[in-house]
């Protein structure tokens, strides 16, 4: 594919996203059919198909063999048959994305993390507390930790990048191609409540997760908290396939 084939999908996208939301496919409409689609936006249908599927994937449409496609919701949310950047589902929905290094420090693994990026107790480690923001009001609590490997290219980053992940693939070539993830509940901290302006003792999702490469090397591990009403995620799932799995906490 082409840079600008890939760029004009993501146009299509977008376009397709703002209508979604302005209303003019409210819930419960279908959108026009590929060739339709095709011929509005003078682009091949193979294009609009890979257009489609962005929505499909972000849960703004829904699937039906035979059918056209059925507008499920006017928001993007993020699913977890993928593994996408806080930035790039960001961008998805609309929101502008930001972020903010509040500290980063080098330091030893602990056993927990050492098991999980497979590295030897006490080997080192970039600790780095970020910031994260939608439309410049804080959301997001990031605590992650670097195995030692591609922690040089993380410290060498702007404090302020937008995304981490473009910017390691953009520096290093590094693709983050498979991640595990643990959702639960906690009460905000005294930390959590002074970045994300809460109260202490305030409701918070979390989700640790643990990325690796295509070879399944670990990259990073990371204890994430989201603020109140500030993300949705989704799991579809059938009888074929179900990608979450219940543990118990």
């Amino acid at each position: 594919m082409s840079a600008r084939q890939g760029r004009r999908h993501e146009q299509i996208a977008d376009e397709l996203r703002r209508a979604i939301a302005d209303g003019r496919y409210p819930i419960g409409a279908t959108l026009p059919s590929e060739a339709e689609l095709a011929t509005a936006h003078d682009a091949s249908r193979g294009t609009v198909r890979q257009a489609v599927s962005a929505l499909l994937a972000e849960g703004l449409v829904g699937s039906r063999q035979g059918a056209r496609r059925v507008v499920l919701s006017t928001t993007p949310s993020q699913s977890f048959t993928e593994l996408r950047s806080f930035a790039q589902w960001a961008r998805a929905g609309g929101r502008t994305a930001g972020g903010r290094v509040i500290t980063a420090n080098w330091d030893t693994a602990r056993a927990d993390e050492a098991g999980l990026l497979q590295v030897p107790h006490a080997a080192p480690v970039l600790r780095v507390l970020r910031l994260r923001t939608l439309d410049e009001d804080p959301v997001l609590l990031e605590r992650t930790v670097y195995a030692e490997w591609i922690a040089p290219a993380v410290a060498a980053l702007p404090h302020d990048s937008e995304s981490v992940t473009q910017r390691l693939y953009d520096d290093t070539g590094l693709v983050f191609a498979h991640g595990e993830h643990h959702i639960d509940a906690v009460a905000a901290g005294t930390a959590d409540a002074e970045h994300l302006r809460l109260r202490r003792g305030s409701p918070l999702l979390r989700v640790r997760r643990t990325t690796t490469t295509a070879e399944g090397r670990p990259v990073e591990t990371s204890d994430d908290r989201y603020s109140p009403g500030s993300v949705v995620f989704t799991v579809r799932n059938s009888t074929q396939t179900n990608p979450l799995t219940r543990s118990r906490a």
